[in-house]
């Protein structure tokens, strides 16, 4: 009869530890993604600052070409402000968006001052911003995916309980804004 009731006892023990040790995995499982989403987001921040960093020294070198053509800088300047100061996922992608877009317009003037394709610092400036620009969208497409895999256990069972439980929401994709999915117009 001892041997059957200490059988037991070790039995529930054992389920317990065993259901305990299952929960504090799932407990943890959401935070992990929200963490996953978090340090990849930063990813993206570092592509984006190295791109604003760039900036400045391809605006110098293409002002000497083009001093005339003062509303692109001031575009390019703007969206680097808006960046810097923005808050949250949604008003810096906006901002990314605003200067993709001024961007365009001043690679385009190249086309318009042959010298400027010449120019070695230009080139030189043009191939790191292109590089920086191809890393952005890498970065970009792992955020989101980080964003998926985090959003989707949010949304399903048991999942939903846990990260309701831990504290984790959905995360916000790193959407392409509208204005940066038309074809930009630079006009002369």
């Amino acid at each position: 009869m001892k041997k059957n009731i200490a059988a037991t006892v070790v039995i529930i023990l054992v389920f317990i530890g065993f259901s305990l040790a299952l929960f504090i995995s799932q407990y943890n499982k959401p935070i992990r993604m929200k963490e996953s989403v978090d340090a990849q987001w930063a990813q993206v921040e570092n592509q984006l600052k190295r791109r604003f960093d760039l900036i400045p020294n391809l605006v110098e070198t293409v002002k000497g070409f083009a001093a005339q053509e003062k509303e692109i800088f001031l575009g390019v300047a703007e969206a680097r402000k808006s960046y810097f100061s923005a808050q949250g996922v949604d008003e810096k992608a906006r901002s990314a968006g605003q200067l993709e877009g001024a961007l365009s317009r001043l690679l385009l003037l190249q086309e318009r001052y042959p010298e400027l394709k010449s120019n070695e610092n230009f080139l030189k400036l043009q191939d790191s911003l292109e590089g920086t620009e191809n890393r952005i969208a890498v970065e970009r497409k792992r955020y989101n995916d980080q964003v998926r895999i985090l959003n989707t256990y949010v949304k399903t069972f048991p999942g939903k309980f846990f990260a309701s439980w831990a504290g984790v929401g959905q995360a916000e994709y790193f959407e392409v804004p509208d204005v940066q999915q038309e074809t930009p117009k630079v006009t002369f």
